[in-house]
This record gives structure tokens, C-alpha cells and sequence, in this order.
């Protein structure tokens, strides 16, 4: 493909290729004068081809450089671009080099089978390098020698005319009609000289005569990039004052961090010993049954087998476990140049809310604040807030929030603050001095907080205005009724805060959109929850703005970390991975939990641990909120395919053993025939890289003829899949984002509340194959699963600074109520056809990736065994039985080598990832306080739900707590959750005291089989304690109906130990009846 001016000047260039214009010149550069672009590795000028256009050394990104760097670089060099990576292909008049495949694009017959060799006259490219692209094109019939012009002198950029022209330095340049690029190694008097201006006050050496200046720049360059590879493979960054600024700037975006072998090479090994030594557990267990409590070993067999099979489950997909590292500088040089428009790609971020009564609107109005006052372009943010419930407060405090937001954003990037949640900012315990050397901080600062003060007050007041509904309902200002009155039957509604193009704060300077959406709601019409929600918004961006990126946040997850973006964009515009990726996900942290985390809600095992192990497959699964996701991959099209490497073997070798170098352009057709039948979207939606698709065009048109028949065909697809909105349908096929030129305000805004009524979904694939998925509670898990079968791959982001922070809830009852809804969504989704255990299988999900979704999906059913085994302590020492026989020396040692597997690997997996002890001994604990607890009503509820229709809610009524730090911590709220808990640990009690008293009853002999039922039941009561504590709270403060339920199973298990009576002595021997004679 021959390159073009308009090639250079703008498609690929990423910014990194600008025309270089004089001082005062507007407009574009003549062509002629392009050639003074400046190459990026020796510095002198790129010059043209022999087509007399700018010579492109890359046709992928344009990357500025020379004929001679470009035939150095494919000689003596790796063969790559040093921007993009990409094989520097051979142009026309080039010599070809080892790896070169046939090119149909090239006729060069001249130089097809002429290599290159490594010290070809030298001094002659030199030459050629200097006079490259400056004189005119010559034509060799006519041998004809030009004359000396009158040439103006260039110096520095400028053309100055009073220098004498015998002063003026020639430079001889051999042209050869464009057809030979370098000048011949020898001088030649029939050959004209063309005449080139230079500066007589400069060394004739720097324009190459009687010097090798050339080859030490390269010479000098090689050294920096070696220097450069070396600091990267050492762990470096590679940031290095002597490096060149370009070298920085064309460098990965991130990179991955393996854990080293030292920490993940013993952690594997543990593993497997551990799989062997459960492999011989189980053969011990299944041949030495307990026939005296053949039940109860039977039980406790059945039971250990499902927790091997969870624990396969949970540990392989942490075999690979890695970290990532981001450059923001280098993400800054490649996209966000200062002084130059910015190159980043936009984002729309979506937060949704429902009930303002549960979810204050103050905690909203931190979390919009945040996102207007993030360090990003504020023209490529956009901020769309789903209200749910259609509540007049919300938009009321919405209206608030965005005029604060012109004194709050402008405040935040004045004097660079974090957290930009003003009510997180404001109640930071630390240094808020630190860093800020500005003296009108502080007096800025106290008046912001007044202002921020005074805003709280107002929401305040709005809150408290909403506590008590007018009959006849809300009315707005201008007195028209408010369109949300019904909650279940109102309009969709559109209300754009900052403008169109963004509003604009005190300075002047411009704000991010912000945009208010309520859906409309219909009795009669399945509106799907918070998956129908995000749906929406999906659909009224992609209207509006259209942004190729969009972040999901909780409305009580604030951004902590105002560079969150930029993170995400250095794994989304990453020219390595950036393609394959479908999202990116942050780890949840929260504030305002204690320090002892009972009820572990930092959940730190699973975003420490698991998800890096994930990352280390084929991503991280969606967790519902901080994630950063592409547009396209949502939309339920594949992923990108990999290109295969070219193929460097002769033709000689048989058509089995590889593809050859001559039918090399044969197999590509087949094989390009053969993805297409791989490809798993309709016809109409495959989208090759080299073809356009149809309805791509900004302004909305389509050219005529036989593409405008087929994109009418197209378009009547599309819609079926989309739904009935032109304007929607043109969006989702511009793949970098940007609305159509040809339409106005006014009509987006018509077409944006047509894509949020609540029958636009109906006969589209909205819920089953685009957007967030439907069918469970849990729709995270199912958009992220989907997205992973089409071959989309995650990344997972974990910054210094915790990019986002939200509050999780803080006593027992409210822990296990959010548990059980997670739960719940995994039930669902196992009854589902989207279950990973039978769904997926031949797209792009691998092996391990699928083993973590089947444990998300697998892990409620686990409370069923676990309740049973949790009982067995209690019913082993109130029976005298126990599960296992009497343990001979070979079996002792099984037992103490599964101990010592068990804890092996919890030890080791804490140390490569860094989680603390104390976090995973409160996982461990909340795994059976959640197993026998929530898990096992979510199986139940699930039940009830699939099979026979009945759905069935646990509500939580609270009452009042203290009024301390963490009064909510001791907070009591009652839920039928508590019951199974706190039954099994009576029982366990009740077993102890029992058992205790049968061996002080029996003797000394009895003491050693107690010691093992003993450690049985301890360890369900010590995992059972924090929910002990939760139980019994400040004050002991536990509701009556509680301890009813949980004494009367305790007392029936108790009856029936009685009935066994074991305090007294197991007579062996024959049975001895009394006979009635009196033998004395």
C-alpha cells in the first residue's frame, strides 16, 4: 500500500506524526515541505519516496524515520517498528532481508531476490540519507545537467535570501527517476548533479562529507536502547534522563509482574502434594467404614468428598496468579501531549440509584462530585445518574450537586486533592497540609468546607421534605405535577444538568456532562432490576455522547483515586492488549469498618487472592461495580481474532509438516474461510478488520448503489437486535466512539427517551445476548461470563491508591442478608441455560477461567454438607459413636499430613499475595457463618423459585443502635438467617457438656476418644464465634423469639440423647435376663 500525504498528516498518526509548520504559517504544509519532518532515532529528516510523497517506514502508526534507519533497523535490527512493534514490511526499491514474505503489493523485480549485506557502502547511504528527498525529480532520458538556481538558504527553519550563492554548499544527489532510492556507490560524470542550499556555517560533517557522524548517532542509538531493554528486564521502569523522549512515549502501557518462583513454585508444589495426600485420604476413609455408626461415617464421607471437589474448584483457577504494574507517564506522552488536543478515549460513567430512603442522596451526591472531579478531560467525561425509583429528591439533590460542582471541581484541581468526595475529604484524619505549599490553601479550604457545610444542610432539607408525601403529590417549581409520581407507572425522563457540551465552573473552565435518567415504568412489562437499569443507560449514552468506554459505580462508591481512569486507559488503549479487552476491573475497598472486621467484609482473600489469580488466566469476573468497560464488547460481539505469526519455511517442505513460503497467499484464503465459519455472530454482524462496515459513517448517510442495498439488509438486522432506534443502531457500529454530525440536540434528545421506553426491549436480544445480561440477581456474574465466552479477556487493576471505596454494611444481620442475595444469583444461575458447568463450551472460555465460574455458581450447595458436618460434633458426643475407627499408626499419619497440606497452603498463598493472618482466619470464619446460614436459605429460596414458582423475600427490621463510631456494628436486626447458627451452637454446647460428663462418668479409659470429638466440635464453635459475638452484641440484647426457636431444636436433639441414656456403662457380653427363681 503505497503511503499518501493524507496517511501522514492524519488516520494513523495517534498523534505522534504532526506537520510541521513555520513561524506564522496557518494550514497545512505544502507537500513539498513535509519532508522536514525530523526522524525520531537519528534526527535528520525523513525526506519522501520515490514516488516523491513522505516516506512511512510503517504503514501501521507512521512512526517518523529515515530510508537509512528504516534499511538499518531491517538489517541489522529486530525488523520492528519501535513504536508499534509491528514488522517494518519492505517497501518498493528496498532489498529484501531473512523473514521478508512475498508481498503482492510490492513490483519490484529489480530488487526481489537481492539481500541485503551488512557493510554495503556505507558512506554512500550516508550520502543518500543527506540529499534523500531534497532535490527534484530527475528523468535520465533527458541527461540533461541543470544549472546552479538562485536557492534560498535554509537556517533554522527560516528562508533567508542574502547569503552570496557562491557560498551556498552543493551537495550532489543522484537521481534516478524514483525508481532508485539510494545514490550509487561511485561518482559518475554522466549522471547530473542536483543542486541542495545548505548553511556554510555549519560542519560539512553534519551533512555527512568526510565523516562517519551517521554511523555514531547510530551507533549511540543502539547503545540506548540496549541500555533501555536491559533496565526492563532487570525490573526497571525504564525511565532514564538519557534516554530519548520518543522511547518513553512508545514503551507498553503496563506490564504484568509474576510473583517470583521463590513464593509460587513451593505454593504449586504444596498443591499437588496436597491433591496426592487427599487421594489417599479418601482411599482410607471408603475401605475403613465404622459399623457401629455406619450412618454417620457414611455422612461424613459423602460431606469431605464435596469439600475436596470445592476446594479443586477454588484452588486451580489460582494456580497462575500475577500482578500488573501502569505507566501513566508514558500513557500521558502517547495520548495526552501537553499543549496538543487530547488523544484519550472518552468515558461514560453510570451510577444508579433506587431508593433514596435507603440510599441517602448525599452519599450520591459524594459519588458525582468525585466523578466531575476527576483528573481526565473534562470534554471526554460524561456522568449519567440512573434514578430508579423516579424520586423527585433525587433530581432535586441532583440540581444541588451540580451547582456545588462548579465550586467544588475547580477547587479540587487547584490545589490537587484526595480524595474528591467532599465528605470523605473533609473527615480525613491525616495531614490535609501535607504536600500544599499554596498560602491561600487553607483559606480556600475553610471556605470550601462552609460551602460544602451549607450543601449538606440543603440536602438535608430536601430529605427532610420527603419524609412526608403531599396527597395530591410532588409538584416541581413551575408548579406541573411531578411525571414520577407513580413509582410503577411514569414517563421516562431526561434532565441535562451541565449542558450538552458540558457546563462550566466559577473560572470559566468547562465541567463533564451530567445527565439525569429515569426509564419509564409500565405495569404490565418485566423492567429487570438493576440489569435493565444499566441497559438503559447503555442505550442513552450511546445516544448522547457515545463513549467507546464506560465505568460502572454503586451510587455509594465514591472515586478514592482521581487518576482511576488513566489507570484503566493504560490496559483499554494499550496497543498490545488493549483490543482483547472487555473490561477492567478494580477491587473493592470500603470505609468505615472496623478494625477487627468480624464479619469479614473487606472480603481481602478474594480480591487478594482469587483475582489475581484469575488475571493471571484469562481475567477477573465482573463483581457489579468499579469496573471499566469497552462498549464494543458489551454490544455481544466477539473478541478480536489473534493474527498468527507469518510463516519463514521453503516451499520444499510437505503440505503436512507447515505452511510453505510460495502458497503461502493460498493458505491464508482457506484459513481466513475457515475462521469465518468459526465466527459465532450472524453474517450480518461479522466485522473484518480491512472492511468498513456499512451505517459507519458519522453524518448517518450510506453511499448508493449495491452497499446501499446491503445496508439496508443490514439495518433491518441490526434493529432486530438493537431495537427500532436508527440513531442507536448507526452508534454501535462506530467502533471508537462519537455521535453522528448530522444530527441536533433536540432530536438526540427525542431519540434518547425513545430508547428508554419500556417496551424498546421487546423481540431484541437486550438481557439474552447485549448488554447486562438478565435472568438473576446476580446479573455481574452473567454479563462477565458472557463476555468471557465470546473470547474477551479482563484485566485486573489493583493501584497504590485504591481507586474506589464504598461502604459495606456493618452488623450481622445485614452481612448475611447481602450474602444471601449473592447467593441466591449463583442458585439462579445454576438452574439457568447460561450455567458455566454446561454452557460455552467451543467459544473462547478456558478451562481454568470455566472452573472458577462453575465454583461461583457451585459454592451455595456446599451449606447443605456443611451443616451436616457441623452437627456431627454435637451427635458424636451425645451418641459416644464417631465417624472414624480407631486410627492405627498408618492412618495417623494421613490425617496429620492432610493437617499439615491444609495449613501449608494457607500459609504459603498468604505469603506470595500479603493478606494477613487475622483477614484469612475471618474468611475462614464467615465461610461456615454464611454456609449454614445464608447460603442454605439461598438453596432453598432458589428452590421454591425455579420449581415451584414461589417467591419468597426475608425482610430485616431494624432497630435502633448506639450512637458512637460503630454503634451499626452492635446494631441487632431480626431475620429468620440466625435461626440454623445458633442452633448448631447450642448443640455443639450442649455436646460438649454432655460428653465431658460421660468421661468423668466412665473413668479414665473414656478421656482419650473424647479428646478427637472434643476438637470436633471446638472447631465449629470457634468458626461460629464472631456470629456468637454478633448474637449477643453490647448488651446481650438478643430478641426472644431467637433463643425460642434455637432451645427448642436444642432440646429435641437433648431428648434424644437422653433416650440413649449414655452415662451408663455399654455392658458387653450375652444379654442376661432376669428369670424369675429365687436361687437363694
Amino acid at each position: 500500500m503505497e503511503a499518501s500525504a493524507g496517511l501522514v498528516a492524519g488516520s494513523h498518526n495517534r498523534n505522534e506524526l504532526v506537520v510541521i509548520r513555520r513561524d506564522g504559517e496557518s494550514g497545512p504544509k505544502p507537500l513539498q515541505h513535509l519532508s522536514s519532518q525530523i526522524c525520531q532515532i537519528c534526527g535528520d529528516d525523513v525526506g519522501v519516496n520515490s514516488d516523491g510523497e513522505v516516506f512511512v517506514a510503517c504503514n501501521e502508526c507512521a512512526f517518523p524515520m529515515c530510508r537509512t534507519c528504516y534499511e538499518y533497523e531491517r538489517r541489522e535490527g529486530n525488523q520492528l517498528c519501535p513504536q508499534c512493534k509491528t514488522r517494518l514490511k519492505r517497501h518498493k526499491g528496498c532489498a529484501r532481508v531473512k523473514g521478508d514474505e512475498e508481498e503482492d503489493g510490492v513490483d519490484d523485480l529489480e530488487n526481489e531476490f537481492k539481500y541485503m549485506e551488512h557493510d554495503d557502502d556505507a558512506d554512500s547511504m550516508l550520502h543518500g540519507h543527506m540529499s534523500y528527498g531534497r532535490g527534484g525529480e530527475f528523468d535520465p532520458s533527458s541527461r540533461s545537467f541543470q544549472s546552479i538556481p538562485n536557492v534560498p538558504l535554509l537556517t533554522n527553519g527560516q528562508m533567508v535570501d542574502d547569503i552570496p550563492p557562491e557560498q551556498h554548499a552543493l551537495v550532489p544527489a543522484f537521481g534516478g527517476g524514483g525508481k532508485r532510492i539510494h545514490p550509487l556507490p561511485f561518482t559518475d560524470p554522466n549522471l547530473p548533479v542536483q543542486p541542495r542550499s545548505m548553511d556554510p556555517s555549519k560542519d560539512l560533517a553534519a551533512y555527512g562529507y568526510g565523516s562517519v557522524a551517521w554511523k555514531e548517532r547510530m551507533e549511540l542509538w543502539k547503545q540506548k536502547q540496549e541500555k533501555m531493554n536491559q533496565m526492563r528486564s532487570d525490573g526497571g521502569d525504564g525511565d532514564d534522563c538519557d534516554l530519548p523522549i520518543m522511547d518513553e512515549g512508545r514503551q507498553p502501557l503496563s506490564r504484568k509482574l509474576p510473583f517470583p518462583s521463590s513464593q509460587i513454585n513451593p505454593y504449586r508444589m504444596i498443591i499437588i502434594i496436597r491433591l496426592v495426600v487427599v487421594g489417599f485420604f479418601f482411599h482410607y476413609r471408603v475401605t475403613h467404614p465404622v459399623n457401629d455408626a455406619f450412618a454417620l461415617w457414611l455422612i461424613s464421607v459423602i460431606c469431605e468428598i464435596w469439600f475436596a471437589c470445592s476446594w479443586v474448584l477454588d484452588q486451580f483457577p489460582k494456580w497462575l496468579p500475577i500482578e500488573r504494574e501502569t505507566y501513566l507517564d508514558r500513557l500521558a506522552l502517547r495520548y495526552d501531549k501537553e499543549g496538543q488536543p487530547s488523544q484519550l478515549s472518552s468515558v461514560d460513567v453510570f451510577v444508579s440509584t433506587v431508593d433514596p430512603l435507603k440510599e441517602p442522596p448525599l452519599v450520591t451526591a459524594n459519588t458525582v462530585l468525585s466523578i466531575l472531579a476527576v483528573d481526565y478531560p473534562m470534554d471526554k467525561v460524561s456522568c449519567y445518574v440512573s434514578d430508579d425509583g423516579a424520586a423527585m429528591l433525587t433530581f432535586e439533590a441532583l440540581s444541588e450537586t451540580s451547582e456545588f460542582a462548579k465550586k467544588w471541581v475547580p477547587f479540587c484541581k487547584k490545589f490537587n486533592v484526595e480524595p474528591r468526595a467532599p465528605e470523605w475529604y473533609f473527615q480525613m484524619k491525616m495531614d490535609y497540609l501535607k504536600d500544599k505549599v499554596q498560602p491561600s490553601f487553607i483559606r480556600e479550604r475553610r471556605a470550601m468546607k462552609r460551602e460544602y457545610e451549607e450543601f449538606k444542610v440543603r440536602i438535608n432539607a430536601l430529605v427532610a421534605k420527603a419524609q412526608k408525601v403531599p396527597e395530591e403529590g410532588w409538584t416541581m417549581q413551575d408548579g406541573t405535577p411531578w411525571p414520577g409520581n407513580n413509582v410503577r407507572d411514569h414517563p421516562g425522563m431526561i434532565q441535562v444538568f451541565l449542558g450538552q457540551s458540558g457546563g462550566h465552573d466559577e473560572d470559566g473552565n468547562e465541567l463533564p456532562r451530567l445527565v439525569y435518567v429515569s426509564r419509564e415504568k409500565r405495569p404490565g412489562y418485566n423492567h429487570h432490576k438493576k440489569a435493565g437499569a444499566m441497559n438503559a443507560l447503555v442505550r442513552v449514552s450511546a445516544v448522547l455522547t457515545n463513549a467507546p468506554c464506560m465505568l460502572n459505580l454503586d451510587c455509594d462508591h465514591y472515586i478514592n483515586n482521581s487518576r482511576a481512569l488513566r489507570e484503566a486507559m493504560c490496559f483499554m488503549m494499550d496497543p498490545l492488549i488493549g483490543k482483547r479487552t472487555c473490561f477492567v476491573q478494580f477491587p473493592q475497598r470500603f470505609d468505615g469498618i472496623d478494625r477487627h472486621d468480624r464479619y469479614a467484609n473487606r472480603n481481602i482473600v478474594f480480591f487478594d487472592i482469587n483475582m489475581k489469580g484469575l488475571d493471571g488466566i484469562q481475567g477477573p469476573i465482573y463483581v457489579g461495580t468499579g469496573c471499566v468497560f469497552k462498549r464494543q464488547a458489551l454490544y455481544g460481539y466477539d473478541a478480536p481474532k489473534k493474527k498468527k505469526a507469518p510463516s519463514k519455511v521453503c516451499s520444499c517442505w510437505p503440505k503436512w509438516c507447515c505452511c510453505s513460503w510460495c502458497c503461502g497467499p493460498s493458505k491464508k484464503k482457506k484459513g481466513a474461510k475457515s475462521s469465518s465459519k468459526r465466527f459465532k455472530l450472524p453474517k450480518f454482524l461479522r466485522r473484518p478488520d480491512n472492511t468498513a462496515p456499512v451505517y459507519a459513517n458519522e453524518d448517518g448517510s450510506v453511499d448508493g448503489g449495491e452497499k446501499a442495498e446491503k445496508a439496508v439488509i443490514s439495518e433491518e438486522k441490526l434493529q432486530k437486535r438493537f431495537g427500532q432506534s436508527p440513531v442507536f443502531v448507526a452508534s454501535t457500529l462506530l467502533e471508537h466512539g462519537g455521535t453522528l454530525k448530522s444530527a441536533n440536540p433536540a432530536s438526540l434528545l427525542k431519540e434518547a427517551i425513545h430508547v428508554i421506553s419500556c417496551g424498546y426491549e421487546d423481540k431484541t436480544e437486550w438481557g439474552k445476548e447485549v448488554g447486562w445480561i438478565y435472568g438473576s440477581v446476580t446479573e455481574d456474574i452473567l454479563t462477565g461470563f458472557k463476555m468471557h465466552c465470546h473470547g474477551w479477556r479482563s484485566i485486573y487493576c489493583v493501584p497504590k491508591l485504591p481507586a474506589f471505596k464504598g461502604s459495606a454494611p456493618l452488623n450481622l444481620s445485614d452481612r448475611l442478608h447481602q450474602v444471601l442475595r449473592w447467593a441466591l444469583g449463583s442458585v439462579e444461575i445454576f438452574f439457568s441455560k447460561h450455567c458455566p458447568i454446561w454452557y460455552g463450551y467451543g467459544g473462547g472460555l478456558k478451562w481454568l477461567e470455566r472452573l472458577s465460574y462453575i465454583n461461583s455458581v457451585v459454592y451455595p450447595w456446599t451449606s447443605i454438607p456443611l451443616l451436616a458436618y457441623c452437627t456431627l460434633p454435637a451427635v458424636c458426643l451425645l451418641t459416644g459413636k464417631f465417624i472414624t475407627p480407631a486410627l492405627s499408626n498408618a492412618a495417623s499419619l494421613w490425617f496429620m499430613s492432610l493437617f499439615i497440606c491444609i495449613f501449608a497452603t494457607s500459609i504459603l498463598e498468604m505469603r506470595w499475595s500479603g493478606v494477613r493472618i487475622d483477614d484469612w482466619w475471618r474468611n475462614e470464619q464467615f465461610w461456615v457463618i454464611g454456609g449454614v446460614s445464608a447460603h442454605l436459605f439461598a438453596v432453598f429460596q432458589g428452590l421454591l423459585k425455579v420449581l415451584a414458582g414461589v417467591d419468597t423475600n426475608f425482610t430485616v427490621t431494624t432497630k435502633a443502635g448506639d450512637d458512637d463510631e460503630f454503634s451499626e456494628l452492635y446494631t441487632f436486626k431480626w431475620t429468620t438467617l440466625l435461626i440454623p447458627p445458633t442452633t448448631l451452637l447450642i448443640l455443639n454446647f450442649i455436646g460438649v457438656v454432655a460428653g465431658v460428663s460421660n468421661a468423668i462418668n466412665n473413668g479414665y479409659e473414656s478421656w482419650g476418644p473424647l479428646f478427637g470429638k472434643l476438637f470436633f466440635a471446638f472447631w465449629v464453635i470457634v468458626h461460629l464465634y464472631p456470629f456468637l459475638k454478633g448474637l449477643v452484641g453490647r448488651q446481650n440484647r438478643t430478641p426472644t423469639i431467637v433463643i425460642v426457636w434455637s432451645i427448642l431444636l436444642a432440646s429435641i436433639l437433648s431428648l434424644l440423647w437422653v433416650r440413649v441414656n449414655p452415662f451408663l456403662p455399654k455392658a458387653k457380653g450375652p444379654i442376661l435376663e432376669e428369670c424369675g427363681l429365687d436361687c437363694n
